[in-house]
């Protein structure tokens, strides 16, 4: 059972009284909550009802609101979702008030006071093997891939002298870190040996540390390729698989001190999108990467070298990838960075009638923009240079002065 508490992003009245509706909360109570949403949003899963009814009692009281399912105050069911929305403020008095309750109100005054905590102290920086990277401002992560069949660089940067040339591109266009592929993760592509994907990255990691000064990360979903490439020289392991692909990928980053992007896929590239049907998107993904944390965790990966990517374009429609984009500041309840990887997707080419990868640059800078603002710490792109030019103009704006 997964009962943690989830921010919620409700970011207009119509999206308010959806999650009401699908709470089950009574058709007045609708009406007359749909204008108090505070500034923050907060569910609390499978509550019992004589909990739940003191929660709504409590946030009255505070002057906040509770929404619960219909019923829940006659007992006519067991459990209900909380809807809670209210002020910080409010939801720390909340939390002091709960403290002496039954019904494990307790427990979750805590969960509510942890997940407070980690949204008013986002992550600074992020820690890898070799390099600490400031979070204070966006980082633009630069994808290399050294493959015959990514969907948009496939076969560009095959060469040593091609993937060394490309790095150094990146890094005078103002990258922050270079991720290295050896492996097409595209939908429908085919995985390859670890040997072959080593034989492709590892000189190219070799070559890149001995000329340039840049943090580097390795993609890959293999252990084995993962303590190679980090032998190698790079600093930060970015799995797409979340740890799910790979039972020993965890103990491998932890023992080498290495940094960890925790990526949330169905299942694997070949399958992944035959499997994009969820009862709830952002919910599944949110446990999904929870898990995941907990695994890395487990196996000895420090807080501050965990990052998390809700994995655009890997088992999600159209409608899912602007669904995640839309809602990305709930991810920040997850208490690590936030990395998103939109970077020239075909939802983008569907949504703007652009067939070809090549002609999607503006809508991949539209998109980065979005994540930007709605939290994500890292960006993962083909086109370093307008993309740093981007993101330094948002952060321009948003810390000029008042």
């Amino acid at each position: 059972m997964n009962d943690s508490p989830r921010l919620l992003q409700l970011d207009s009245n119509a999206h308010v009284r959806a999650v009401l509706e699908a709470l089950g909360a009574d058709p007045a109570g609708v009406t007359h909550m749909v204008d108090k949403v505070g500034r923050l949003n907060v569910l609390l899963p499978q509550v019992p009802c004589g909990a739940a009814n003191i929660l709504k009692q409590e946030m009255l009281a505070l002057g906040a609101e509770a929404a619960v399912a219909r019923g829940t105050v006659s007992g006519r069911q067991a459990q209900t979702d909380v809807l809670l929305m209210a002020t910080a403020k409010q939801l720390r008095l909340l939390c002091q008030r709960l403290a002496p309750q039954p019904f494990g109100l307790p427990r979750r005054a805590t969960q509510l006071k942890e997940l407070l905590d980690r949204l008013q102290q986002p992550s600074e920086r992020w820690r890898g093997r070799c390099s600490c990277l400031s979070l204070r401002r966006p980082c633009v992560m630069g994808i290399l891939n050294v493959t015959p069949d990514s969907f948009f660089d496939g076969g560009r940067h095959q060469s040593l002298a091609a993937a060394l040339r490309r790095a150094e591109d990146m890094v005078h266009e103002g990258a922050d870190l270079i991720d290295v592929g050896g492996e097409s993760t595209r939908p429908g592509s085919q995985s390859v040996s670890a040997e072959e994907e080593v034989d492709r990255l590892v000189p190219v990691i070799e070559a890149i540390r001995q000329r340039l000064d840049v943090p580097l990360s390795v993609d890959t979903s293999k252990a084995a390729v993962a303590r190679q490439a980090l032998a190698a020289g790079a600093c930060f392991v970015n799995d797409i698989s979340g740890l799910t692909f790979d039972a020993a990928m965890a103990e491998t980053v932890a023992q080498a001190g290495a940094g960890l992007v925790l990526m949330h896929t169905p299942s694997r590239p070949d399958i992944m999108q035959q499997q994009t049907v969820y009862t709830d998107l952002v919910g599944e993904v949110m446990i999904f990467l929870e898990r995941s944390l907990q695994r890395a965790r487990a196996a000895g990966v420090a807080e501050d070298q965990l990052v998390v990517d809700p994995g655009i374009g890997f088992g999600k429609t159209v409608t899912g990838n602007l669904t995640l984009l839309r809602r990305l500041p709930e991810f920040q309840g997850l208490g690590v960075p936030v990395l998103i990887g939109t970077s020239r997707k075909s939802f983008i080419g569907t949504v703007l009638s652009q067939a070809l990868p090549d002609e999607r640059l503006a809508g991949s800078l539209a998109t980065v923009a979005a994540a930007v603002l709605g939290g994500a710490r890292i960006v993962r792109v083909h086109d370093v240079a307008p993309t740093r030019q981007l993101v330094d103009m948002i952060e321009a704006v948003r810390t000029a002065p008042m």
